[in-house]
């Protein structure tokens, strides 16, 4: 009886020291549950971005005018902040899902077996990017919906995506070097699409930064430029990324390449001739909500297909020889997997 308490004293120990190792003791999750919480996780990174435009384009960024609380006596809204008040705050609280999805991603990640370390470090990067994006768009609201801190508040979140996409690419592979299935001249291209769509991405920020949705319906700084030039600029950028991604999937076709880049670039034109579509709608139509949140997400869907083209240029072969799970975890894999 006192072996079992010592043991169960150990046991706690562990676990205080480090609780992810605790759980990958006692659980094995099936690789289809690692994918699944890397995809709920990109999910919710996409989401946080719409729910935020949201914030913006009702005009509620002021809804709670100070930060961390919502008020200097309420950390939560309260009856008076009225509609928009009920909007940022529901923003917030979002933060707490995604916080939630990241840290599943994370467990499932260290618990798999064998353990991959790179799983769970992109995991972590995701967790630190979220944090400092919170503070960031702590600071947002402090300086009164500065365009310059929106506009970096909305680039970390590209960042956030992006690494998501990443890991949820990576939980469908393995752990073996990268093979690259086309040539040094595809790659380079496919390079180039990568940082034109950057670049569009950034100067979407700037429209935004000097267009019409200030965020609150109070006077609120915008950068000082004529939005309609730098929209045009922006449908500039749109036109060199549809040209690249048509060239792209033409070169594809010339030197009989798999069918993984084929498909993913094919994807990606019809995800960007949808986004052209919104895009000239909403601008000729004056920048009505509804669509600018469609645009928005079509943003964030690009991107992801942008990112997907990249890595289906390489293969990463499941290794033949992996570690069988430990005894131990076996029996404490639940029955449903």
């Amino acid at each position: 009886m006192v072996g079992v308490q010592k043991l169960t004293r150990a046991d706690a120990e562990a676990a205080l020291r480090n609780p992810l190792a605790f759980i990958a003791d006692r659980w094995t999750p099936d690789p289809r549950t690692v994918r699944r919480a890397a995809l709920v996780a990109l999910v919710m990174s996409v989401i946080i971005v719409v729910t935020g435009g949201a914030v913006r384009l009702t005009g509620s960024g002021l809804g709670c005018p100070t930060w961390p609380t919502c008020t200097d006596d309420s950390l939560t809204t309260t009856r008076a902040m009225g509609f928009h008040g009920v909007i940022e705050f529901g923003n917030r609280m979002l933060t707490y899902v995604l916080c939630a999805a990241v840290g599943w991603a994370i467990i499932a990640a260290r618990s798999e077996k064998p353990w991959r370390r790179s799983l769970t470090r992109l995991g972590w990067a995701q967790f630190w990017v979220v944090m400092g994006n919170a503070v960031l768009g702590g600071i947002v609201v402090l300086v009164g919906l500065n365009p310059y801190t929106v506009a970096a508040h909305f680039l970390l979140s590209a960042c956030l995506i992006a690494i998501a996409a990443v890991m949820w690419q990576r939980t469908r592979e393995g752990d073996a070097a990268p093979r690259p299935l086309v040539g040094a001249a595809v790659r380079q291209l496919v390079w180039f699409l990568v940082a034109a769509s950057v670049l569009l991405i950034a100067v979407g920020t700037v429209v935004t930064g000097a267009g019409p949705h200030a965020g609150d319906s109070s006077e609120v700084e915008r950068i000082p430029i004529d939005w309609e030039t730098v929209s045009k600029l922006h449908a500039v950028l749109a036109w060199i990324v549809v040209t690249l991604t048509f060239a792209l999937w033409f070169v594809l076709k010339a030197v009989d390449a798999p069918k993984g880049p084929l498909a993913r670039t094919r994807e990606l034109f019809l995800v960007l001739l949808a986004q052209g579509v919104i895009g000239y709608v909403q601008y000729f139509t004056h920048l009505p909500e509804a669509l600018v949140a469609a645009h928005m997400l079509g943003s964030t869907v690009m991107w992801i297909w942008v990112l997907r083209v990249l890595l289906s240029l390489r293969e990463r072969p499941v290794a033949e020889s992996a570690v069988p799970a430990p005894a131990a975890a076996e029996r404490f894999v639940p029955a449903s997997g």
